[in-house]
């Protein structure tokens, strides 16, 4: 039963948990929560009374537009504005103010994915975690059903329960007839039944589509008590479009990248490309390809995430915008033609056109939707300037063909990709980036992005030698550790020298595999790798490989029968394991959740670099709207600050890395300084109040990034668990140019930056056939431990083959595990100018502490001790010894205990 008398905060404070709210999101209901809290919800409400208690907390809010209160929030494209919806719902419902609801939908098939997102049990159910509509979710009548949920809505009405309605325009307009007609059931039509409910609401997806059509006339006749409308671009469609007037909150792309809720968009080009120099067909063709190159690595990346994380595998494809149905057909007959990448794409490319409109049809959206679930397709050529409804998410390349800059920078261009595929960041730098392929209009781009009234920043990336693209197409490598392939004869490429097979005939080698794979499952059961030479731990695994193997080959024989010898191969393999693995065990390190900070006394820098002049009043106040920061507003309705310190510090300590009571003195005192520098060139007190007031996020921002040099977490603590067992090796995954083989990772890359793009073979004692490396640090420190004598075998461990955490719950993966005949040890190579940096340093905190422990696991176990290393990459040199650079910067082992003390 719903329970009204719940307080509004404790309602808001729940949503935003149990929902998962992101900032903006929670921003968004916390305003709708204020704005309630002023204003009673009924019919014929008066308008002006109404608009002045909205305006007096929310002056941005200038007029409802519409014959009922009316309010705009403005969130980027891929921040979740269907999911606010939800949250909207759920929150007028539980305070007891609204149980009826309007969505309206501007086309079909925002309309459809509406009013999937509102049905329970579908992926992407808006009221997830509301425990009130478990039990009995919202009634969701739509426009294909209204005419038939009598029922449902009667149930609905004696149990107190939510009505959604969800239409489109195109709906309302064709059925208006329909709707107004009587129905025998309710006893009046759906129409007037609607327009008589005390409480309906309305909300209006994609708002700026439908301000001018007659559909949203149709529905001001419903007289809703509130709408709440949403949109990425709160202006009018067409030639001149117009600002809305009823923004109450705006939280655009640019912050919506500062937040990592969309991928990051990127603008690439040729290094010293000259457009001048190509006719125009020609710079097609070279974008054209270049466009494949950056599809081909986001690709294979995409693979390697799936194997490395076993997160579902996102199929990319890339977007063509062409001028025109003709120059549409002639790009998709040259991509699918044989000499465009010897004809690989032919039959991967659809072609979709807009309507002579410029507006994409229903037919054409739905082809791009599918492309989600669709991997036949990796080529889109589309015509036009695209619009929203089809979000997808597996979009990481547009190659945007005779567009201008402006264009290219439209939100209508860029938002359609930047949704992220997994919902946040990965880390992987290609999978978190939209790539826009613009040589004819890369300075213009990167200068029209740069102008502070720019929708984003966006960042330059080159194509070939030393730059993030490579010039040529990547392919997938998967390396398999030595000891599988000695085992298996598995994961080896064609013409590849393998080392010496344990196992002579295929069937012995197919057993091996199978008890490679059990050994792999048992690993946490075990103390170390030598309780596999146990006799009864010989035997558990036999048994588990007899009953795996069965299904394939029938019982495989025991000893004494023809055929495999699966005891004697079991202790064949494990003797192998225990031989080419490195014992690393589970030392879980993370800290404790509230990360202690602190930022040390300083002083400014580059203040004469502030130069801001004063606005005129009536941009102070557009500026002001358009940015909707909401303490602005707060003093804007009246309420001045006492100093100008106070505006900085109030933008300030919205900064989670800030702690006001903390850090007090040294904000105030960085205030005075910025304050000063105003007063030193502007003329009156009013003009630094003036420029505080328009440029005060700017100015705190300089501030925070010094403030963040000097900024320490010395008492972080961590909670420490230890887990016996050990880790079989899996297989790794690396990427490389097409059709090349591995390198002799005793010769260097040139440039040496294109390192990080090759795969590496030729060692020796690496638990790996195949190896990458980051930098060429990383490659002369893998030659000088390969051939140093102590060392026994080295890996570069895998993803998340450790568990150490430092700072904000960011993991740490080492560069190097090493062991010798005396020890084992973790070693980072790192640039010479790094060394000191605060993140470095937190990394090698956290992993003195894994040793620590490790260390005093190896004691209790009769294990070797453990070390870590920080090694500046300058010390990496030919005459080096690993002995030698163990003894000038091996780092001693701490326990938890040292660090927080």
């Amino acid at each position: 039963m719903l329970d009204t008398t719940k307080p509004g905060s404790r309602v808001l404070r729940d949503i935003c948990a149990r929902m998962s709210l992101r900032l903006p999101q929670e921003e968004s209901l916390t305003i709708l929560a204020d704005v309630l809290d002023r204003l009673a919800l009924k019919k014929d409400a008066d308008l002006d009374a109404a608009l002045a208690l909205v305006r007096d907390r929310h002056p941005t809010v200038e007029d409802f537009e519409r014959a009922f209160p009316s309010l705009c929030f403005a969130l980027a494209t891929g921040v979740g504005k269907t999911r606010l919806m939800g949250a909207f719902i759920g929150y007028l419902y539980l305070t007891g103010r609204s149980r009826n609801f309007f969505v309206l939908a501007p086309n079909t098939t925002i309309y459809q994915k509406l009013v999937a997102d509102l049905t329970p049990g579908t992926p992407k159910y808006v009221f997830k975690g509301v425990a009130e509509f478990a039990a009995h979710p919202p009634v969701v009548v739509t426009g294909d059903t209204w005419d038939q949920s009598a029922l449902l809505i009667d149930a609905a009405q004696r149990n107190n329960g939510v009505i959604v309605n969800v239409f489109n325009v195109d709906k309302i307009n064709k059925d208006a007839g329909r709707i107004k007609k009587l129905n025998e059931y309710i006893g009046e039509s759906y129409f007037d039944h609607l327009a008589a409910l005390p409480d309906l609401v309305l909300l209006m997806d994609e708002a700026h589509r439908y301000r001018a059509k007659a559909g949203v006339r149709a529905v001001a006749e419903l007289k809703p008590v509130l709408g709440l409308e949403l949109t990425a671009t709160p202006k009018t469609v067409g030639a001149r479009p117009v600002e809305f007037r009823n923004v109450v909150y705006r939280f655009g792309l640019r912050e919506a990248m500062e937040h990592g809720f969309v991928k990051e968009p990127a603008v690439a080009t040729r290094a010293n490309f000259n457009p001048r120099d190509f006719t125009d067909e020609q710079i097609e063709k070279i974008k054209l390809e270049d466009g494949i190159h950056a599809h081909t690595q986001v690709k294979v990346e995409l693979e390697m995430y799936h194997r490395d994380t076993g997160k579902r595998l996102v199929h990319p494809f890339m977007l063509v915008v062409a001028q025109d149905t003709a120059h549409a057909q002639r790009l998709r007959e040259l991509i699918e033609g044989d000499a465009f990448f010897d004809g690989y794409y032919k039959g991967r490319v659809i072609r979709v056109d807009s309507a002579t409109t410029g507006e994409e049809t229903e037919e054409a959206t739905q082809r791009l939707l599918a492309l989600e679930t669709d991997p036949t397709t990796e080529i889109v050529i589309h015509v036009n300037k695209l619009k929203e409804g089809w979000d997808v998410t597996n979009l990481f390349t547009i190659v945007p063909l005779r567009a201008s800059a402006s264009d290219i920078l439209t939100e209508q261009t860029l938002g359609r990709g930047l949704r992220l595929p997994y919902g946040e960041r990965t880390g992987v730098e290609p999978i978190d980036r939209l790539t826009i392929i613009a040589h004819d209009r890369f300075e213009e781009v990167i200068r029209a992005a740069q102008d502070p009234n720019s929708l984003i920043q966006m960042k330059a990336i080159k194509i070939g030698a030393g730059g993030e693209i490579p010039a040529e197409n990547v392919e997938l490598v998967e390396a398999p550790s030595s000891v599988e392939v000695a085992l298996t004869g598995r994961g080896l490429s064609e013409g590849e020298q393998s080392p010496s097979l344990v196992f002579s005939s295929p069937e012995e080698r197919a057993v091996a595999g199978v008890a490679l794979d059990v050994i792999g499952r048992m690993e946490r059961k075990l103390g170390g790798v030598a309780d596999l030479a146990k006799p009864e731990v010989q035997a558990e695994i036999a048994a588990q490989v007899r009953e795996m193997a069965r299904p394939a080959q029938g019982a495989l024989p025991v000893v004494g029968e023809t055929g495999p010898d699966v005891a004697q191969i079991v202790a064949k393999v494990a003797e192998q394991v225990a031989a080419g693995t490195i014992e690393i065990p589970e030392i879980v390190v993370v800290p404790d959740g509230t990360v202690s900070f602190t930022f040390r006394d300083f002083d400014l820098k580059s203040l004469d670099s502030i130069a801001f002049r004063p606005l005129d009043d009536e941009i102070v106040v557009q500026q002001l709207r358009t940015r909707m920061r909401s303490f602005i507003a707060v003093r804007m309705s009246g309420i001045r600050q006492e100093r100008p310190e106070d505006y900085v510090v109030a933008e300030l300590i919205g900064m989670p890395e800030i702690d006001y009571d903390a850090h007090a003195d040294l904000l105030y005192k960085l205030a005075g300084q910025v304050v000063g520098r105003l007063r030193s060139y502007l003329a009156s007190e009013d003009e630094v109040e003036r420029v505080l007031l328009t440029q005060g996020r700017r100015i705190a921002e300089f501030m925070f990034r010094q403030m963040m040099d000097h900024y320490e977490e010395a008492e972080t603590t961590y909670r420490v668990r230890v887990e016996k067992g050990f880790q079989v090796l899996k297989r790794q995954n690396f990427s490389q140019p097409h059709g090349q083989e591995a390198r002799d990772f005793s010769n260097p890359v040139t440039p040496r930056a294109d390192t990080r793009k090759h795969v590496f073979a030729g060692f020796t004692k690496c638990c790996y056939l195949k190896q990458a490396f980051h930098s060429d640090d990383e490659r002369r420190f893998a030659v000088l431990i390969d051939g140093d004598a102590s060392v026994m075998r080295w890996v570069k461990p895998g993803r998340r083959q450790f568990e150490i955490w430092y700072r904000r719950g960011q993991r740490y993966e080492p560069d190097f595990v090493v062991e010798t005949q005396t020890e084992k040890l973790i070693c980072e190579v790192k640039a010479r100018r790094d060394m000191e940096s605060q993140e470095v340093q937190a990394k090698a905190t956290a992993a003195r502490i894994w040793v620590g422990h490790a260390n005093e696991h190896a004691r209790a176990t009769g294990r070797k001790p453990w070390r870590y290393a920080l090694i500046p990459d300058n010390t990496v040199t030919a005459n080096a010894t690993l002995a030698g650079l163990m003894a000038t910067y091996g780092l001693e082992s701490i326990r938890e205990e040292a660090a927080a003390a």
